[in-house]
């Protein structure tokens, strides 16, 4: 099989010709359709997440066909339609794993991270990890969910449930997942870009935020949630002065640049400031069946296998709309 390698941070993925791997008793062998080129991807590659396998295949928006299983599976047969998401392997016995918190698994593995992901013609997942998908799904628009959607999903869960003004900073592909999922619960999105990003406000307001703008001018009402899927910790201040008294400022990404100081009176006011990290099997099945029903559709940019350097730099640039995605 093809797939594009990671041999050392800082260095470009490298194309290489590798055997197809055979499943274990629980695993199943994918034929990957298409993989999402996450935001997430670039931290690892620039060594900003530490201790990646390696080499490493990266990828963990996985949409694929079961190819072949291991001799203990049940829950899926050759053939089946399947999501492979970030979380791959959970302990079950740590104190979170037993408080129902496995995204704070202290023994977890994460597809394309500590486990070969997307990036290639086939790979392998836990059949506990890996999700059926609604057949409209088959193809390239369901990469965005598995994680850039479910990710999303996770960080309005923090949001208290009665606010119905909700801000968004960094309009990519979770931001506009998530407007799909506010908006059909009849909410308002205050939508955040990059300065001077015109293309990129112009996406929201189609997707029926009720306003974009850059992300250093003041919302134009107070707000009652902020969340941030940029990586600049200079947002979360600026975030809490647009908030009424007791919003939350969610901060939905994996890495961010340091906070700067800001007084304490943009945090007084039961205001609260809080991470979200990683995603449980319950988010993930809550968030695919709201997918199915809302619908939420995606907007990508796609990339072939081989091209998946010039994707990933493509995303740094801030030059895709929505999502970006590798299909083979």
């Amino acid at each position: 099989m093809r797939a594009m390698v990671m041999e050392k941070t800082g260095k470009p993925l490298q194309l290489k010709k590798l055997a197809v791997p055979t499943p274990s008793s629980k695993q199943v062998l994918i034929k990957v359709i298409a993989c999402g080129v996450c935001r997430t991807d670039l931290h690892i590659i620039d060594g900003e997440l530490t201790y990646p396998k390696l080499p490493l295949i990266m990828g963990h928006e996985i949409i694929g066909t079961v190819y072949r299983t291991g001799n203990e599976v049940s829950k899926f047969k050759t053939g089946d339609l399947v999501g492979v998401p970030w979380l791959g392997y959970t302990c079950g016995k740590c104190r979170y794993c037993v408080q129902g918190r496995e995204n704070l698994c202290e023994n977890a593995l994460f597809t394309g991270y500590n486990i070969d992901g997307g990036y290639a013609e086939y790979t392998l997942a836990d059949e506990n990890y890996c999700f059926p998908l609604d057949p409209r799904y088959a193809n390239s628009s369901g990469a965005p969910l598995m994680c850039a959607g479910m990710i999303g999903y996770r960080s309005y869960k923090m949001v208290d449930p009665s606010a119905n003004r909700i801000g968004i900073y960094g309009f990519g592909a979770a931001a506009s997942l998530l407007t799909q999922v506010v908006i059909a619960e009849k909410k308002e999105v205050f939508a955040f870009t990059r300065d001077g990003d015109a293309e990129a406000q112009k996406f929201a307001l189609g997707l029926g935020a009720t306003w974009a703008g850059d992300s250093s001018q003041p919302a134009p009402e107070k707000m009652d949630a902020a969340i941030i899927f940029a990586s600049l910790g200079a947002l979360v201040p600026k975030a809490l002065k647009d908030l009424e008294k007791g919003g939350t400022v969610v901060c939905g990404g994996i890495h961010m640049s340091n906070i700067p100081s800001f007084p304490y009176s943009n945090l007084w006011g039961e205001r609260i400031v809080r991470s979200v990290a990683n995603l449980t099997r319950q988010d993930a099945s809550e968030y695919l069946s709201l997918a199915t029903k809302i619908p939420i559709r995606t907007e990508t940019t796609l990339f072939k296998l081989e091209e998946a350097n010039q994707a990933l730099e493509a995303l740094r640039a801030g030059k895709i709309t929505g999502a970006t995605v590798l299909v083979m």
